[in-house]
Parts: C-alpha cells; structure tokens; sequence
C-alpha cells in the first residue's frame, strides 16, 4: 500500500480510535487484542493492521459489545460483525468511521457505499453540515498530529470536493432567480478550497449566479470580471494566506487594483487577524458561512 503510513505510536492510535492510551494498554495486557512491535531501540509501535483492528474494536465497544466478549470473537469475524453493525446502523458516528476507515485504507468504493446510503436518509446539505464538517474538522486534528498522512488527507479531501461539485453542477443548469453576482475565489497561495467550493453550491442553491475561480488567483486577474461585470461581489476564503502581517497590505491592493471598489466578503481563519475597526467600508467579514448566507 505505498504511499499509506505503515506504523504507528499508541498516541497515533489513540488520536484515531478516541481509546485512551492507558486503556489501549489495558486492553493488549488482559485481553491480548494488539501486539505492539519493537523497534531496535526498544520502542513500542504498531502497524496499519493493528490499527484497524483497534478501529473495529473501539466501534463494536462503542456500540455496546463488552471488551471481554470482543476478545473472545474469531479475529477474522471482527470486520465482518462490524460491517453487519454498519450496514443497520445510521448514526452520524457510524459513518464518521466508515469514512475514516476509507481514508486510511485508500477504499474509494467505502466512501461511496456510505454516502450513497446517507442520502437515502439525508440530503447533500444535512449530510456536509452534519457529517463533512466534523470529519473535515478531526481530519484536519489528525494531520496537524501527523497521525495522518497528507496522502490520506488529500484522498478524503478529494472525494468530498467531487460531492460538492457534482452537486453543484445540478443547480448550474438552472436559471438564476437573482441578478446579483459573485465571483468566488482564494489568494495566491491558498489551496484550502472545500470552504468556498461548499459556499458556491449554496449561493446556487438560493438562486445566485456565481463565477468560481478556485484556488491562488493573483489580483491582478480580478481586474478582467470588472471589466466585464460592472457590480459583482468577490468572496475569498482566507485560510493560510495571506499571513497576517500582509493582511491589511492586501486589503489595500485589493482597492487598488479594483478601482470601483467593489464589495469583498471574507471568512476562515486569517480573518481573525484583521482589526475590524480600519476595514474599508466595502470590505466585510463573516465567520462562517452560515452568517453569510443569512444576509442574503
């Protein structure tokens, strides 16, 4: 499986299965349910299969199965009871470990079989708001801890991008019931789109017209929807960049550049940096996107 990390601490593991590392430890003593593995220097740690074992057993404890009757299942018959659980079962939790076991495993065809039972139950909107986010958001705990690969986080990423944008593309084929217009678009340097690409799916959704940049577009280039389009409403997504020592400098290059001055919408992160007291008048900050759309 290249590309996929192959071994882990008991943090690691803690960090993923939300087991404690005491009771982990526990659990391999009394119950003999992982073998940890030495490195040469005496250092415990464990690999991707003991991960996923761990996984499967914190999910049928979490769903009522003593750890001592765990123990005693065939380890062969762990995954097949727990796909059994998983199929009945509907709770947000429930899939959040079903997506989770198909970021670490790289199983493109878990993730569909999970989303397309949860549409039989949600729509697209309850199922991002309910379950995308908080994934997104642990996801995001785990990489910062390098529990994660990038790769696995790109591989989850990408899949919830594509949800969005196919459904996004649905409501492109419908007419516009507002005139106004907003150019979505991220900075030069950011990548982290999943934000911006969810908020153009629900400006379509309210009957918007929208034109998508994507990711790191220079000023400069805002200048070309200007002129063609005399009022629109540019939305940005500050994440990572620009730092917040560049913030107001580029505010102000913002008003330069763009003479008209048109209106600029922000969120994320970054925007916590920005002394709202000096913002220009045509420029507004929302902290998420549930603020913004309640304006519109």
């Amino acid at each position: 499986m290249n590309g996929t990390k192959q071994t882990f601490s008991i943090k690691d593991l803690e960090n993923l299965s939300g087991i404690k590392a005491h009771t982990i430890r526990i659990w391999e003593k009394r119950y003999k349910l992982l073998s940890p593995k030495r490195t040469g220097t005496n250092i415990r740690y464990y690999t991707l299969e003991s991960l996923q074992k761990l996984l499967n057993v914190s999910f049928l404890y979490n769903n009522g199965y003593k750890i001592s009757k765990i123990a005693d299942i065939n380890e062969e018959k762990i995954p097949v009871l727990v796909k059994e659980i998983l199929n009945n079962d509907r709770s947000a939790n429930d899939y959040m470990n079903k997506f989770k076991l198909a970021m670490i495993n790289f199983d493109q065809s878990l993730f569909y079989h999970a989303y397309n039972s949860l549409l039989n139950q949600k729509s697209f909107r309850e199922i991002f708001n309910d379950i995308f986010i908080p994934l997104l958001n642990e996801i995001g705990l785990l990489w910062q801890t390098n529990t994660i690969t990038p790769a696995q986080e790109h591989f989850i990423s990408n899949l919830i991008k594509h949800k969005i944008l196919v459904n996004t593309e649905k409501l492109y084929q419908e007419q516009p019931a507002n005139d106004q217009i907003f150019v979505l678009y991220l900075p030069e340097n950011e990548i982290h789109e999943i934000g911006l690409l969810y908020l153009n799916y629900e400006l379509n959704l309210h009957g918007y017209k929208s034109i998508y940049l994507g990711q790191t577009v220079p000023l400069e280039s805002l200048k070309d929807i200007t002129d063609s389009y005399s009022e629109v409403t540019f939305i940005s997504y500050f994440t990572v960049e620009p730092k917040a020592e560049k913030l107001n400098e580029y505010l102000k290059r913002f008003n330069k550049i763009l003479e008209n001055k048109p209106e600029l919408w922000l969120l994320g992160k970054q925007i916590l940096n920005i002394n709202q007291s000096k913002l220009p008048v045509n420029i507004k900050t929302y902290k998420t996107i549930k603020d913004l759309l309640s304006i519109l």
